[in-house]
């Protein structure tokens, strides 16, 4: 099974590039799923469905053609469906505070719930063998980095805090709802936690395996996108997950011969130059800008037929180099990360239990030792072309 996951800054043409893309496998003959995981769906929009039957009734997967169905997750029915125990007491304890019942129902739909419960739908897929593909429409790369990390944030939630909290309140609960202004969670709240945390396990061994899942960002041939895009590629890179294409969407075509486009085609030469350069080895394929809003099968297939060559198979494994690895040589152990387009000054690493954290910016990324390496700390950092080396050694 594949799973691919296309990325970018908003409005780029991510859904309509994730759509083409399914549009492609399907004919290949895999059994196909687009899944929106952007909570501001479109993808019955790419693909132009009727509204009225589409929009707001699709918990479950849709078949649009032989061998493709779509899927946008609908928040409400999920709640409904896994999250009851949880928005019920969120929703009871915003009332208190003097918000209506519409209100404070709308409220309880917290960030994270859309992408938890798109997680839920993959891995269990995964588990039934239901599709060949997955290809996963994601929302922009802020919400993107928040899909792809909320495993791990959860597991280590679920083994360092959960059982504790759940002692704890199981102790004062009596007391909280005899004197509090609000009732405690009852244990139904903590159990419904659980369950989510059992229909996720996994995932994140998944995402991180390159045989089975790979990243695609889509950008523009724009100078501010680019940086976003740079950016995108170094911190999936930190939560352990391989890009194996990079895809330029709305080029300028040769055909245009409008002086008016004079301008934005140097621009667009200069930074397709750079593309190439920056994200080298991983490919960069460009898709030209069309002469019409691309919409509908028929849209979507001259689409495809654009991003890939005939016979040209999107599925195929073409990266599996793992963005961070592990060695150890005459006593000498190393960690070794690639952290593409980053100084040595904007990164940050410390130790913490048996884990080693680096920081980009405002992003953590938590790296698990192995157990011969668990005990030790960082000694020395360097960055040898992309690939920060942290050279760790006894604690003692």
């Amino acid at each position: 099974m594949r799973i691919l996951l296309y990325s970018g800054k908003g409005g780029v043409g991510k859904t309509s590039v994730a759509a083409a893309t399914g549009v492609r496998l399907s004919e290949l003959g895999y059994k196909t799923l687009v899944m929106s995981v952007d909570p501001a769906h479109s993808l019955g929009d790419s693909f132009d469905l009727d509204s009225t039957l589409f929009h707001g009734a699709t918990a479950d997967a849709k078949p649009v053609r032989d061998k493709l169905w779509i899927q946008e997750v609908n928040i409400q029915r999920e709640i409904k469906r896994h999250w009851n125990e949880i928005a019920s007491y969120i929703t009871a304890v915003l009332r208190t505070t003097g918000l209506s019942d519409v209100e404070a129902e709308e409220m309880a739909i917290f960030p994270g719930m859309e992408e938890l419960s798109a997680m839920m739908y993959v891995n269990q897929y995964i588990r039934e063998k239901q599709f060949d593909v997955i290809v996963l429409d994601c929302a922009p790369t802020a919400e993107s980095l928040r899909f792809v990390s909320l495993p791990t944030t959860l597991d280590w939630y679920m083994k360092h805090l959960f059982k504790l909290e759940r002692r704890v309140m199981k102790a004062v609960r009596p007391v909280m709802n005899a004197m509090g202004p609000i009732e405690a969670p009852p244990d139904s709240y903590f159990g419904n936690i659980q369950s989510l945390f059992e229909k996720i396990q996994g995932i994140d061994k998944v995402l991180e395996d390159p045989q089975i899942s790979s990243i695609r960002l889509v950008t523009n041939a724009e100078k501010m996108v680019l940086r976003e895009t740079q950016r995108a590629f170094v911190y999936f890179c930190l939560h352990g997950l391989t890009v194996d294409q990079v895809i330029v969407n709305r080029v300028l075509p040769d055909e245009i011969t409008d002086h008016f486009f004079d301008g934005w085609r140097t621009t667009q030469r200069g930074i397709l130059g750079e593309m190439e350069s920056y994200f080298a080895p991983v490919p960069v394929s460009r898709v030209p800008l069309f002469n019409h809003e691309v919409l509908g099968y028929a849209g979507l297939k001259e689409l495809s037929d654009r991003l890939y060559a005939a016979g040209e198979d999107p599925a195929q494994v073409t990266r599996t180099e793992k963005p961070y690895t592990f060695s150890a040589s005459e006593g000498r152990y190393e960690v070794r990360l690639r952290m593409p387009f980053v100084s040595k000054a904007e990164i940050g690493l410390f130790k913490k239990a048996d884990e080693l954290v680096v920081e980009v910016g405002t992003l953590r990324r938590h790296v698990g030792l192995p157990t011969s390496m668990a005990a030790m700390v960082p000694a020395k950092a360097r960055l040898e072309h992309d690939i920060l080396v942290v050279e760790m050694r006894s604690a003692t």
